[in-house]
């Protein structure tokens, strides 16, 4: 092979999707490929082209807008143009010549023919940024889907079923007979097939042989009548987060007011592989912030464990954060058993990740205290010792201190219902910087422990507003677009130049916050009252604010940001380092790279669109 030719070759093989053909469908490709010159100014396709081509870049630069003129990016050297070979037409686009420019390019028929085995290639060619990102992603989930997972699995796929029932009425010893019978630990109790409460075996020993009840009083005497259910249709991990979260074992599930079965934690537990829930039964458990803080040093392996089960960021996040919410309680319950009750209601509340259920392993603590407005003077000592106790605990068991003191602790985030619903008034009608800056922390907020009200009865005020408040809307839309996805007009990363994480992307700040600002603006917008972000886009998708691509879209952005995310702290935990979100785009596969290029094009694309929406 000529030297001129084989560089060519290898110039071509080496960039992505070429660099996954055969040597045999790259020498096919070589030899339909014309070299061509276009100097700055003029436009693709040139006036004389007589059919769709690809171009790739040895040298030079082009512009890539939108029919209405919009710059949608630029490509350099080793980018490939595709905008004429998609599969819905390229004239959606216009492609402008910025610099001389040196090009190797191939017509759209010749190049399927010389790829024709590789459907990977075509389908990155042919299609765009978004659909790309949607196949990386659908591939990810069908090899994550060979081996069942919880999140992947509906409750009515693990129950027992059908359901062991007792009518009402029957005697606690007939139900003790039932439950030895069928060789099971819990009983529905049915009025008429209708279920009225539960029974389980703990429920005859505590509520009845502990008491000295007769076995001959009826059973629904002892059954639990307030019931947490589930359907069969219901996400089985949820249903194991709902237990985990209410310290309960069985959950029976309820097909239109009809008994189906119950689910217990450890027909759960067969399939989690690691016992979550044990580990926060252990934390239920503990006497002691000694033993929360030996307990919480799990958490960085349970989250490598996750990531090496390829389970979803989605799923690691609310793994996490239910332990994190488990030890939150538990130093509630230590802290009201040291102080004494609360001398009036309040709710614990955690803003941020945690709020959302999205956190990694030992993030930094956001939190604060709903108190009752019967609150009186005499009582504030009582949730200051508290909130001291539980803060300096999170911290001990490796959730720092919020840097921006973003805490209870804090006295201003330690304040009655009233001041807070104050606060929130303040935010959405005076958008000044301070303000917006809260408005990212506390719009997300979630009850971990006390009187859950207090927080809804705010939060239903808030969502009647923002709605209708643009000023608002706008004002928080300028501040979330100030986190831009490191990627430039080149399509080449914006790396970090600071010494301690030279040469890196903040996958964080500058992929995920993005999309959960996204998020929180969309719900904000439509008054929708969910806090995380999957649910947020899902609620939101096909209203006016935003579409059903693309939520779908962000949702894939999500995700592969998120995966990449804590693959890098896997590594970076099992090499015993304090994980980050600092990743060098060294770390993946060229391939990956590429993906990583369209999730952030995509972020880039709905950050524009909202932007018009809401121009100042």
């Amino acid at each position: 092979m000529e030297i001129e030719l084989k560089e060519i070759r290898d110039f071509i093989a080496a960039i992505p999707p070429f660099d996954r053909l055969e040597p045999g469908s790259i020498d096919r490709l070589l030899d339909k490929i014309t070299i061509r010159y276009f100097r700055a100014g003029s436009a693709l396709p040139p006036d004389n082209a007589d059919e769709e081509r690809l171009y790739i870049i040895r040298k030079g630069a082009l512009s890539l807008r939108s029919r209405k003129g919009t710059l949608l990016g630029k490509l350099g050297e080793s980018d490939v143009c595709t905008s004429f070979c998609l599969a819905d037409g390229g004239d959606k686009f216009r492609v402008s010549v910025d610099e001389d420019t040196l090009a190797y390019t191939v017509d759209c028929d010749s190049l399927n023919a010389a790829v024709g085995n590789d459907s990977s290639v075509l389908a990155f060619i042919r299609n765009t940024a978004s659909q790309r990102l949607n196949q990386a992603m659908a591939s990810r989930q069908e090899a994550a889907s060979a081996s069942p997972r919880l999140t992947t699995m509906l409750v009515g796929e693990v129950m027992q079923k059908p359901a062991v029932t007792v009518d009402a009425g029957s005697s606690i010893h007939e139900a003790a007979i039932r439950m030895r019978d069928a060789s099971v630990s819990s009983l529905i109790v049915v009025d008429n097939d209708a279920p009225r409460g539960i029974v389980t075996d703990k429920d005859i020993t505590r509520r009845c042989v502990a008491t000295g009840k007769s076995p001959a009083n009826p059973v629904d005497t002892i059954m639990t009548t307030e019931m947490v259910t589930t359907s069969s249709d219901a996400n089985a991990f949820d249903a194991l987060m709902t237990m985990t979260r209410k310290h309960i074992h069985h959950l029976p599930v309820i097909d239109d007011n009809r008994v189906e079965g119950v689910v217990s934690i450890s027909d759960l537990m067969r399939l989690e592989g690691r016992n979550v829930a044990y580990l926060s039964s252990a934390i239920h458990r503990a006497a002691d912030i000694d033993t929360l803080k030996e307990l919480s040093t799990t958490i960085p392996r349970l989250q490598v464990q996750l990531v090496n089960q390829s389970a979803t960021p989605d799923h690691v996040g609310k793994v996490v954060t239910s332990i994190t919410s488990a030890l939150t309680r538990r130093l509630l319950q230590l802290a009201e058993e040291k102080f004494g009750p609360p001398p009036v209601p309040y709710a614990w509340v955690a803003a941020g990740s945690h709020a959302r259920r999205e956190q990694t392993s030992h993030s930094d603590q956001d939190n604060g205290m709903i108190i009752s407005d019967a609150l009186e003077k005499a009582d504030e000592p009582w949730f200051e010792q508290v909130a001291d106790f539980v803060c300096d605990g999170l911290n001990e068991c490796g959730y720092v201190y919020c840097p921006g003191d973003v805490m209870a602790k804090n006295p201003r985030w330690r304040q009655t219902q009233s001041v807070w619903q104050g606060y929130f008034n303040s935010w959405i009608n005076t958008p000044e910087p301070k303000a917006l800056m809260y408005s990212s922390i506390f719009f997300d907020l979630r009850a971990i422990h006390g009187e859950a009200t207090l927080l809804e009865q705010i939060r239903e005020n808030m969502l009647a507003q923002t709605p209708e408040s643009t000023l608002f809307l706008a004002h928080l839309t300028h501040n979330a677009l100030k986190l831009r996805p490191p990627l430039g007009f080149f399509r080449d990363f914006v790396l970090i130049h600071d010494g301690k994480h030279n040469d890196t992307l903040d996958l964080k700040h500058n992929g995920i916050a993005p999309v959960v600002d996204l998020a929180r603006i969309y719900a904000l917008s439509e008054g929708i009252p969910a806090v995380n972000t999957i649910e947020r886009l899902q609620a939101a998708a096909g209203t006016p604010t935003l579409s059903e691509s693309g939520a779908a879209n962000l949702l894939d952005a999500l995700e592969f940001i998120g995966i990449l995310r804590l693959e890098h702290q896997a590594r970076q935990i099992q090499r015993d380092e304090a994980p980050d979100n600092f990743m060098s785009p060294k770390e993946i596969s060229r391939l990956e790279r590429e993906h990583l290029k369209d999730a952030f094009k995509v972020i880039q694309t709905m950050q524009a669109t909202l932007e018009s929406r809401y121009r100042m």
